[in-house]
């Protein structure tokens, strides 16, 4: 940043933008006020042309913030009122420095007393200084919205009858209700920070509400007792659910677009003895175009996978825990065999993500649309791919293996801890053993894992003890890195930012094959299957962990040991 010695009112006449009459018309009727609010309030030139002549002449880059996009975490680093005062915002981090938008970049005070606050060196961009006070106003919205419901709401809402649920609807329906403005806050910032699932969760005396980020949950308020019908209220109307019962769980889901971005709510409510407990996921429809090597798979693991893909017949299982990714991965996989010579159809509960060229159908329990009867409906549609969401009972799982015999390629999920368990699982379901041994070819178990954040990743040595404990091999550790999560303001001091898939895949050899007939244990099938090759949840996750794209707590956390 170069300093300038002349005038505001004189850069922007070098700049061609106003005539010296105009200059000196602008210096007359100025009246104390800035010159450039006198040159903008009188016509003479825009914000914006001020704000890029300034940036051309102090070589500072003019930032147009209406089309930008904040880094929440940066926006909010500094006070509210700090922000205010000195009318800046910081947009981004950029290496190790703090982007800050201002007006006057040669506010020396402002720029010092941002160093000192948050630790990081500024960089300053120039923007107009509307912009920049739509930006704070954006930025700190939420925490002003909240501030309006507490002292707008004089009671607690509360829905008895319905008539009462009648008047509720008018108040939470209203776009200037404070309660709808933050829900609305509620459901902007968690995209911003990227949660994977909000929780509005009712307490004896007020309102918890987290986010759900990188797999853990974080608090993000406590509300007011007395706010919290008008919430839900407000909740079950967006998701088209029945606001007057409150007695049983329901699901509901809605859609919005925000910050460019499209993006599907899921909401899902529950009694609780303080009232109804909601639960909102966030499924962004973007996501579902990542493809199978930004899962995480090692190239092993991602070779492996991909061999099932080649065959005309068969299943593919993926397994694991609620949260842990299958969907993503069997979308990732559908996107990578959707083509115009194959028939695709999948049947899902519910269906949550939508993509072109694959005929997708919604289960519909109260029709008797169950997994089982749309798999036989869909089987009579000639399918050359067939995904299943979800093996949940007996009959789908025999309906999905027969299916895989007679010419279709079925791909779908199950809740096992590993990959080797899912064959006795199906055993258990009364599946014949023969059939499951010829049908099933490769198995998928995985985890997400939260990633070091890059930016304050701490390199450390631990102890041999902890690695023993943690059950690795230290003989193969020589000249290995280690790293440890140690927090920054970029990940929300969480030391984590992001997250990656670990991943267990068992392919079907003639080994596997003949103990699944034999109905061999778990652990007979695992050693056969290691033996095979296939590395285990935790192997994988090792390797991650000596990559340096996770911690050794992190793996222990998520994996089978």
């Amino acid at each position: 940043m170069k300093k300038s010695k002349k005038k505001l009112g004189q850069i922007v006449l070098d700049a061609g933008l106003i005539t010296e009459q105009q200059l000196e018309q602008a210096l007359n009727e100025q009246d104390g006020k800035p010159i450039a609010k006198t040159m903008v309030e009188l016509g003479m030139v825009s914000e914006a042309q001020i704000a890029s002549a300034l940036a051309k002449e102090m070589g500072i880059p003019y930032v147009d913030l209406a089309n930008y996009k904040l880094n929440h975490h940066a926006s909010t680093a500094i006070p509210q009122d700090l922000a205010q005062r000195y009318e800046v915002i910081p947009i981004d981090f950029e290496d190790d420095a703090l982007v800050v938008a201002m007006f006057d970049p040669s506010n020396v005070f402002a720029i010092d007393d941002l160093r000192i606050l948050t630790g990081y060196e500024i960089r300053p961009v120039i923007s107009t200084e509307s912009d920049i006070l739509n930006a704070i106003s954006l930025a700190y919205q939420a925490d002003q919205q909240l501030e309006e419901v507490v002292d707008t709401v004089d009671s607690e809402i509360d829905i008895e009858s319905l008539d009462d649920a009648a008047e509720d609807v008018t108040e939470v329906a209203d776009k200037n209700s404070p309660v709808v403005k933050i829900i609305d806050s509620l459901l902007v910032e968690s995209v911003r920070q990227n949660a994977n699932d909000i929780h509005v969760e009712p307490q004896e005396n007020e309102v918890r509400i987290r986010y759900r980020i990188d797999g853990v949950l974080h608090d993000v308020t406590n509300s007011p007792k007395k706010i919290q019908g008008g919430l839900i209220s407000r909740l079950k109307i967006m998701s088209g659910l029945d606001i007057a019962e409150r007695r049983v769980p329901q699901d509901g889901r809605f859609g919005l677009k925000i910050d460019g971005k499209a993006v599907d709510f899921r909401v899902a409510t529950l009694p609780t003895v303080y009232g109804e407990k909601v639960v909102i996921r966030l499924l962004e429809k973007e996501s579902i175009n990542i493809g199978l090597p930004e899962l995480g798979m090692s190239k092993y693991s991602l070779d492996s996978f991909s061999k099932s893909f080649t065959k005309p017949y068969g299943a593919i299982l993926v397994t694991g825990p609620t949260g842990c990714g299958k969907t993503t991965t069997l979308y990732a996989a559908l996107t990578q065999l959707n083509s115009i010579e194959k028939n695709l159809i999948t049947v899902e509960d519910p269906v949550e993500y939508k993509v072109d060229g694959v005929n997708q159908v919604q289960i519909n329990m109260r029709a008797g649309l169950t997994f089982a009867a749309g798999l036989r409906s869909i089987l009579r549609n000639d399918p050359d791919i067939v995904m299943i969401g979800e093996i949940r009972d007996k009959e789908t799982a025999k309906i999905a293996i027969e299916s895989a015999l007679t010419g279709h390629l079925v791909l779908s999920t199950l809740h096992t801890n590993d990959s080797p368990s899912t064959l006795t699982r199906l055993i258990e379901m009364d599946v014949e053993p023969f059939l499951i041994a010829s049908a099933v070819d490769v198995i998928v178990a995985q985890r997400l894992a939260r990633k070091l954040c890059k930016y304050c990743k701490q390199e450390f040595k631990p102890s041999k003890e902890s690695l023993l404990k943690a059950g690795f091999e230290t003989d193969k550790l020589a000249g290995k890195t280690f790293y440890r999560a140690v927090g920054c303001k970029k990940c929300s001091n969480t030391g984590y930012k992001g997250r990656v898939g670990i991943f267990e895949i068992m392919r079907i050899n003639e080994e596997i094959q003949k103990l699944t007939v034999g109905r061999a244990t778990g652990q007979e099938i695992k050693r056969a299957a290691i033996k095979a090759g296939m590395k285990t949840l935790k192997q994988d996750g090792f390797e991650k962990v000596m990559d340096g794209v996770t911690s050794l707590e992190e793996i222990v956390r998520v994996t089978v040991l």
